[in-house]
């Protein structure tokens, strides 16, 4: 291979010529390019990659005249350097070497090396644990829509999940807000359209061709991807069904090479069964994602605390898609509640999952050619957690149904976890030709290649003891020199005993002092030795497609055990919850009651205690039964700094918690099923699509307004704060009178418009609180108790005060707010404002000013014609004016 773009003849070389091959086949993708060691990347690539890597952009040759860009990532590091690019929105083929270099070379000392693609990393398809967070799913979506109808597919390559749904056009958002993709796939002609509701999400989108996306041809794919006939055995699929799930398959097929994943059978998910939550909702209440993107100070990082991987995704899962179903609803409380009675059994279980790795993802990762033999080992030490935790499961009595399920499916895995125990050692390495993962004793041959490879010249010691008492010559040595190999040598006076054996032992040379001999066993040794190494790495990775074919065969079983062990996880951490934070276990029915009692915000409760500031106080919330009774709309004022927000969203948060199976913290909840949740609780400007805050809280709020429904549950925080006091006003009081006369839904509305409260006398199923304070020597205390009532005013300069504010600010902003408020008693306007037009025009007109008298100057300048003026002229008018004035 040559060194530079063109030979000296100034032809393209044929390793540029393969590489500008290989790229126009990927022309949306970074190409990394496997030369020996590292990968490298030629021309716009190479400056692309040098910047998003930080890594020092060099040159190569030339092409047409120009200096080739390059730059280059060591192969052994290789999955950081995807991981920042990934992150940064890039897509990137990984082309490798395909053959021997020896074999290149028989083909011409120009040949160059055969190279393909052997896979495409995008966002959505990653599959090692160094790319992925280990306890969040990471899922790829295709999205079709054929005849009106839309359908999302959705899976996460790593664990081999598959799902499908139809879904409204205004039940697309939230559902794929639920999924949370990385990765969306569109039909290439609703890129356009399709592209900005999905950048919302923070998801890439990959537009696909129109065959992609092809209903009829769907079908091939998906019975060719899971080998079966028909797919009738997985249920009834509509067009638009069959599109995206066809999507998915050939996606994977572009992107894999071929190589697909263990992908379970799909499921189809209905839009009634899961609580609607759309984007704006979950962003405000920060279910799984912080505003900064993590998961601090998020409901899922208040509540997460199991001990595997795969059971923090499933809890992620769960908080994303409460249910509606009560009946499953119960169940999960059931087994939580059971762990819970046992506080003992329950830390066993804890503890003995804490050691089980990640089934899941390991399996597909095996299953896609990539697997290791830590991923073999991770199986087996997860078949062997999974064994431990079906005898602790065999002494609760009476097992609750899901307890009962996940142990039957961790069951029946004896004879594979042995196989694994007995086959690797206890710390393989991280890749298989590396060799030495196979433990002693399991192949007789292997033990053999390592034995010559490991201890050669003691194996050789002992073949010469053994031939000197063969021999009777205790002088006998097996040498070994660089044109004879391995031989026998004696003195020359024992040559006589050596030739009476010529049938053992053959006459190699002659030498004056000595001869030398050679036997079959010793030159089958010699060869042996030699090639020990490379025939103990060929058995090993013989045996490693041997325990992949065994653990593969099993696949389908392992998938459930997997599932099984991440329910048993997130129903210990229920437990622990129920048990030692002392939640409450809730009662979910089929009416539309929401009666909490001694609710907390989990998140602030959590946070006020690590830091050490005291108790939450908690606060009842009864938003009435069925048929609206007595007040299912609560109209709450208050201060800033109350704890209004606060209490709106602990009760939208106690929804979700309770619909996701799991303890919420009160000391009793009656929750009916909320099937659409709605919050608008804060909002900030939408630069990006020019759009102020007060435009974003109303498209906000009409997506509300004109989506729920009476089963579901609204918030809504300070709605027309962000414009004029009386279009606020208005907005809100129209707002209020939508949800309790259209809408007809259980909601809390927090205002500072005290005026609205008066709707409370006139809509009987509104009903007014206040969050209490106590004013003590002109400083405000909050207490934080939502009661029954209205505020009677805002405190907000005693805020400003706690804020910060100057004091110089606060005193006047204090003397300010005594004269407007006296004036408003009098029904005048106070005096600071008689002077500004607004308030000055509601006075009396002032007297009409006199005509102005005629200007003499001016009178006398209009005579003047200035063309007419010599210089003279106008010099001599300049003095006239000027007296004129005097």
């Amino acid at each position: 291979m040559t060194g530079s773009a063109k030979d000296q003849s100034g032809s393209v070389t044929p390793m540029m010529a393969q590489f500008l091959t290989i790229k126009a086949e990927h022309p949306d993708a970074l190409l990394f390019y496997r030369m020996g060691d590292f990968y490298e990347m030629f021309f716009e690539d190479a400056v692309a990659a040098a910047a998003a890597l930080d890594i020092t952009l060099t040159k190569r040759g030339q092409h047409l005249g120009e200096d080739i860009a390059m730059c280059g990532v060591p192969v052994h590091s290789a999955e950081s350097y995807l991981l920042t690019l990934i992150r940064k929105g890039f897509r990137v083929a990984v082309a490798e070497q395909t053959e021997d270099p020896a074999e290149a070379k028989k083909r011409g000392s120009k040949a160059v090396v055969a190279r393909e693609v052997v896979r495409l990393v995008t966002p959505g398809t990653l599959t090692e644990d160094s790319l992925l967070e280990a306890r969040a799913h990471n899922h790829l979506v295709a999205w079709s829509e054929i005849r009106g109808e839309t359908a999302l597919a959705w899976t996460d390559l790593s664990t081999g999940h598959l799902s499908v749904a139809t879904a409204a056009s205004a039940g697309v958002g939230p559902l794929l807000a639920r999924i949370a993709p990385s990765e969306v796939l569109v039909r290439q002609d609703l890129e356009a359209e399709l592209a900005p509701r999905v950048e919302e999400i923070g998801a890439v989108t990959t537009p696909l061709g129109a065959a992609s996306f092809d209903s009829a041809s769907a079908e091939t794919r998906l019975t060719s991807l899971f080998k079966v006939g028909s797919l009738d055995g997985f249920g009834s699929f509509s067009r638009a069904e069959f599109s995206a799930l066809g999507a998915i398959a050939d996606y994977l097929e572009l992107t894999q090479k071929g190589q697909l994943p263990l992908l379970r059978p799909p499921v189809r998910e209905t839009a009634e069964g899961v609580m609607a939550i759309d984007a704006a909702t979950r962003r405000n209440l920060e279910l799984t994602r912080a505003m900064d993107g993590g998961r601090a100070g998020t409901l899922l990082g208040a509540v997460d605390r199991t001990r595997t991987g795969a059971g923090a995704r499933l809890l992620e899962a769960r908080i994303a898609g409460p249910l509606t179903d009560t009946l499953a609803i119960d169940a999960r409380l059931e087994a939580a509640a059971r762990l819970a009675d046992d506080p003992p059994l329950r830390e066993r279980l804890r503890e003995t999952l804490s050691q089980a790795p990640d089934l899941e993802r390991a399996l597909t990762r095996l299953a896609l050619g990539r697997g290791t033999p830590r991923d073999l080992s991770a199986i087996g030490r997860a078949l062997g957690a999974a064994e431990e935790t079906v005898e602790m499961l065999g002494a609760v009595s009476d097992p609750p149904s899901d307890l009962a399920a996940a142990a039957a499916a961790l069951s029946g895995h004896h004879a594979l976890a042995d196989q694994l125990a007995q086959t690797l050692v206890e710390e393989p390495p991280a890749l298989a030709r590396e060799g030495g993962f196979i433990a002693a004793g399991v192949e007789q041959e292997l033990d053999e290649a390592r034995r010559l490879r490991d201890e050669g010249r003691r194996v050789i010691a002992e073949m010469q003891a053994t031939y000197a008492a063969e021999t009777g010559i205790a002088s006998l040595k097996i040498r070994h020199n660089n044109v004879l190999g391995y031989f026998v040598e004696v003195t020359a006076t024992q040559a006589a005993k050596m030739q009476a054996l010529a049938e053992r032992f053959h006459h190699r040379q002659t030498l004056a002092s000595a001869m030398r001999f050679s036997t079959t066993e010793l030159a089958d040794l010699e060869n042996r030795i030699l090639n020990a190494r490379a025939r103990a790495i060929e058995i090993e990775l013989a045996l490693f497609d041997n325990l992949r074919d065994a653990v593969l065969a099993e696949q389908a079983r392992l998938a459930a055990a997997a599932r099984a062990l991440a329910e048993i996880d997130v129903a210990a951490t229920a437990a622990l919850f129920l048990d030692e934070e002392r939640w409450c276990r809730p009662v979910v029915t089929g009416d539309r009651a929401f009666t909490i009692e001694a609710g907390r915000h989990p998140v602030v409760e959590q946070a006020l205690r690590s830091r050490g500031e005291g108790a939450f106080v908690p606060n009842d919330c009864a938003l009435g039964a069925e048929e609206r009774g007595p007040a299912p709309l609560w109209l709450l004022t208050g201060p800033n700094m109350a704890g209004k927000s606060t209490f709106l969203r602990q009760n939208a948060l106690i929804a979700v918690l309770a619909q996701a199976g799991f303890p919420v913290p009160a000391t009793a909840a009656r929750i009916g099923v909320v099937d659409r949740l709605f919050s608008r609780v804060g909002a900030a400007d939408d630069l990006a699509r020019g759009r102020s805050t007060f435009m974003v809280e109303m498209v906000e709020t009409a997506a509300i307004l004109n989506q729920a429904g009476p089963r579901a549950l609204v918030i809504l925080d300070e709605i027309g704060r962000g414009t004029a006091t009386y279009d606020g006003l208005s907005i809100a009081w129209a707002v209020l009178e939508h949800l309790h006369d259209s809408v007809q839904c259980r909601g809390l509305f927090a205002t500072h418009y005290h005026e609205l409260t008066a709707l409370c006398e006139r809509l009987p199923a509104l009903s007014p609180a206040t969050v209490a304070v106590r004013e003590w020597e002109g400083e405000v205390i909050f207490l934080h108790e939502v009661r029954p009532g209205a505020a009677d005013r805002s405190y907000g300069v005693q805020v400003a005060r706690l804020a910060g504010l100057p004091e110089r600010v606060v005193t006047r902003a204090r003397a300010v707010l005594d004269q407007l408020e006296q004036a408003e008693r009098e029904g005048s306007t106070p005096d600071l404002l008689s002077s500004l037009p607004l308030f000055a025009a509601a006075e009396a007109p002032p007297p009409r000013a006199p005509d102005p008298q005629p200007d003499p100057v001016a009178a006398h300048l209009r005579q003047v014609n200035p063309d007419d003026l010599s210089p003279r002229e106008a010099l001599d008018l300049i003095y006239e004016l000027r007296r004129m004035l005097d």
